[in-house]
């Protein structure tokens, strides 16, 4: 166990941050998993943008990585464009 008063600080954030990152990350996996069952477009865009930019955040705190969330991103704008495309015609 630790055996500096610093050390046993650094235990009790490191617990703190490791829960507040896994909940959020469990969050935003969920919302993702919504949009891409989702096949209205309406309710496709209006929930595009919140969920966007959850990953951003998850993406600028380091829970997750850059290049991850640019993937994430690109796969949700290329299902809301496919969706509206046909809506379009």
């Amino acid at each position: 166990m630790a055996n500096h008063k610093s050390a046993e600080k650094r235990i009790r954030n490191t617990k703190t941050k490791r829960t507040q990152n896994r909940y959020q990350g469990r969050t935003v996996r969920n919302a993702v998993k919504k949009l891409r069952e989702t096949e209205e477009p309406e309710a496709l865009v209006k929930d595009l943008s919140k969920v966007v930019s959850q990953i951003d955040k998850l993406a600028k705190k380091n829970v997750i990585h850059k290049n991850k969330a640019a993937n994430l991103k690109s796969k949700l704008m290329r299902k809301a464009n496919a969706l509206a495309v046909p809506a379009a015609k």
